[in-house]
Order: structure tokens, then sequence, then C-alpha cells
């Protein structure tokens, strides 16, 4: 057999790239060890998404030893022809008091039952069926082989899904992230039998916590109660604001109507505080006894449990409500020739793209202006630790408008919101760009 030989030097050349591709390969081994079975970023997010949406959905964090063991709410719900107490709660005061039903997890045959009109909507015991198909949105009713409610707790979707009414009023698809503007949070608690660890929490009697609960409203919750004990604003109105959509979060800074801090953030507060869930929390601001005196006393800054269910969500969770998007309004819904003359207001003459900078629609970076720099009172922004309002993102606005608007619904509609900052900001817009602005408003 017969070998070519070699150029001089090409045997030399080949051995040297040789040794260089080899030790070359070893140094990036070295540098960067390849595990194997290392998620994608895209498998990575989609099984966040899964998880997030999974605890956004079903999970009580452990708070059903708050809203069953302490409070009895599913005794109340039950009532005692199911072995609880009282009437009990119906279908039909539950969807009034904005309960909400998803038609995709009944079952076909009681979809028919109940679109020919043969489900009784007055009885409890049709409640405590709901619960035991998981159909209600935000609530999980904890039910013995026998068919008794022993428990209830609730979840996240509680306040932040609604239906799409696809089916009937209060009862259709999903929709997660939307706010529940229906929902009277203050009744469904002071629903509950025994509200003696409220009452002593804030050291009043019960009377006066039902009171103040009912004083809220559909689509409100006062989340500072349980820190400071303002149930009342200085006008004598509730000290409740309205519940804020979750989707349209994305590249927003701050969470809530006040600030406060990150989405995880107020994930890990309401999950544990608000909940009542076996969480852990850490905030030293709430150690400050004269603005939240309640807090400070319970030692609300410093919560601890072992095993803690909240703490191991929080990445999903966050990941999830991240992903939601704003929904887009339906081409119906608003003025097009209209919404393109806002548009230009928008950016131009009213100049409300100075503080909804576009396409984020709040301030990228530090988004919270004071009461005074957007002509109203500082009562609901003395209550966080800023002493701020955030710049409300307003992505999906058309699909909030039940409630009014601001952080505590004081301008019915969105002409009242522009004929507000129309004479805050000297703007001098004409009736008529008012009307574009309101159009391009709800374009958005």
């Amino acid at each position: 057999m017969t070998f070519n030989r070699p150029r001089s030097g090409q045997g030399f050349t080949v051995l040297v790239g040789g040794i260089a591709i080899i030790g070359l390969w070893a140094l990036i081994s070295n540098s960067r060890p390849v595990v194997s079975g290392d998620p994608t970023p895209e498998q990575n997010g989609a099984k966040m998404i899964k998880d997030g949406r999974k605890t956004f959905r079903n999970d009580t964090f452990g708070d059903e030893a708050f809203w069953g063991q302490t409070l009895q709410l599913h005794k109340a719900v039950a009532g005692v022809a199911n072995g609880g107490v009282g009437p009990g709660l119906s279908p039909a005061q539950a969807l009034a008091l904005g309960l909400k039903v998803d038609v995709q997890l009944l079952p076909s045959e009681l979809q028919l039952a109940l679109a020919a009109g043969q489900v009784n909507l007055n009885d409890p015991a049709v409640t405590i069926e709901l619960l035991r198909l998981k159909a209600v949105l935000g609530v999980t009713g904890f039910i013995t082989q026998q068919g008794q409610l022993e428990s209830i707790g609730i979840q996240c979707a509680l306040c932040h899904s609604t239906v799409d009414d696809s089916f009937a009023p209060g009862i259709g698809k999903r929709l997660d992230g939307w706010a529940n503007r229906d929902l009277d949070v203050g009744s469904i608690i002071a629903f509950a039998p025994d509200l003696s660890s409220i009452a002593t929490l804030l050291n009043t009697d019960e009377t006066t916590v039902r009171q103040v609960l009912h004083s809220w409203g559909p689509g409100k919750f006062d989340a500072a109660l349980l820190l400071d004990g303002k149930a009342m604003a200085p006008n004598g109105t509730s000290g409740a604001t309205l519940i804020p959509p979750a989707f349209g979060l994305v590249g927003v800074n701050l969470h809530t109507w006040t600030g406060w801090g990150s989405v995880t953030h107020w994930n890990a507060f309401v999950a544990t505080i608000e909940m009542h869930g076996k969480g852990t929390f850490f905030d030293p601001r709430l150690d400050d006894a004269t603005q939240f005196p309640i807090a400070a006393r319970a030692g609300f800054g410093h919560i601890q449990n072992d095993p803690d269910r909240v703490t191991p969500k929080l990445a999903a969770l966050h990941f999830f409500q991240l992903a939601l998007p704003a929904p887009k309004p339906p081409e119906t819904s608003f003025n097009h020739a209209a919404a393109e003359r806002g548009d230009e207001l928008f950016e131009g003459k009213a100049a409300c793209n100075r503080c909804h900078v576009e396409p984020l629609f709040t301030e990228p970076g530090w988004n919270l202006p004071t009461g005074a720099e957007i002509g109203i009172d500082n009562f609901q922004a003395d209550r966080s630790p800023d002493k701020r309002y955030r710049t409300t993102p307003l992505r999906g606005l058309w699909s909030h408008q039940k409630g009014g608007f601001f952080h505590d619904g004081r301008f019915a509609t969105l002409l009242d919101v522009v004929n507000h900052y129309n004479q805050h900001f000297q703007l001098g817009l004409t009736p008529a760009e008012k009307n574009d602005l309101v159009e391009y408003l709800k374009s958005i």
C-alpha cells in the first residue's frame, strides 16, 4: 500500500492544527460543562407558565385553616340542611355576590340541565356540588367522601379572574387576570359565622367588622385595613380600593395602586397576610408602629411558616402573571377615526404620554407621582410606604371600566378622568378633543 507523502511542512501544520483544536475544545469543555437534559428557555418558560397557571387557579397556600377552621365560612356556605349553620349560600346568592362559574368544568349533562332550567339554583347543596367540581373561580371546597363540606379556601383567581358570561350571567369561559369588578369580597367575608379573630386584631367588635366589610361594595377590597385599621377615608367613604387587573404587567415596575413593590412582593404579601396562607413574608417597613400600628403589633413584617407553602410557588406564579397579555378591545367597541385623532392628542396637546409612556403606558422606572402631582388627595397613598400613587398602565383599559377609575373609582367615566386632567393641567381641550381622547383610551 502506498501513501502520498505530504509536502514539506504539511504534516506538521496538520498536527499543530489538530492539537490546537483539541486544546480549544478542552478549554471550552472545562469552562462551561454541558449538563445533559438542561431545558431550553422555551421549555423552561412553558413549564413556568403551566405551573404558575396551576398556582393562580388552584393553590390555597393552606389558607383553608383560616377561612374554614377559624372563620367557619364553609359552615355558612353549606347551611344547616347540609351540616352547617344558617340558611346556606345558594348558587343564585353566590352569583349575586359576584362569584363566577367556569362552564368548562361543568359536565355536559349539568350544562344541559342548567340550560333547561332543571337545576334548583336556590339550593345550597348545588353550591357544594359546584365546589366539588372545582368550578367556582378562586374557591376550593374541601369535601368528605360523604359529600359534606368540611372546609373552604381561596386562590388568586377569586379576585383576579372572571368569565365571559357566554353560558349565562356569571357562568362562562374563564378569563384569567381580569379584575372581577362584580365580586363583593367584603360581604362574602362578612357571611362567615365567626369574625372574632379579625375583630381582635383590629381591637373592635364583630358587628363593627361586618359594617366595615359591607361598606366596601362590589369590586373593591381594602388590603391596608389589617395594617393600619383605617376603615374610612376622611370624607366618610370606604377605605377600600378597586380590584386591579393582573394582566399587562410585563415591563411595569410596580404592581399596586400605591407602589409597595414588585409583582412577587405583592404576591407574597397577599398570600400570607390577606389570604392567610402558610408562607414566609419579610418587609420591615411594617414595623413602623406609627404608620402601620396593627401590622407592627401582629409582626406581619416577619412571618415564617414551616412548611412554607407560598415561597416555592412565587417564581412560577410571577412568570405566569407576566405572561398574561392585556386583552385587545373589540373592533366595534370604539370609534376608530376618533381614536386616531385621540392618539395624536395623547402624545401632543393632552401630554398623557409624559407619564403614560407608550407602549408600557406607565413610566419606565420609578412610576410613583404624589397625589398633588395628579391633583387628588393623598389618603390612600399615605397608607403605603412611599406615600405615592403608581402611574397606572393603561393597556386593556376597556375591560375594567365597571366601578370607575383611579384607585377608588372616584371618576365614574373616562370622560370624567379627561375632564379632571384637563382642569388640573389646564390643557384647554375642546369637547371634541376630549371625546377623541376617550375613544383612544378605549382602543388601547
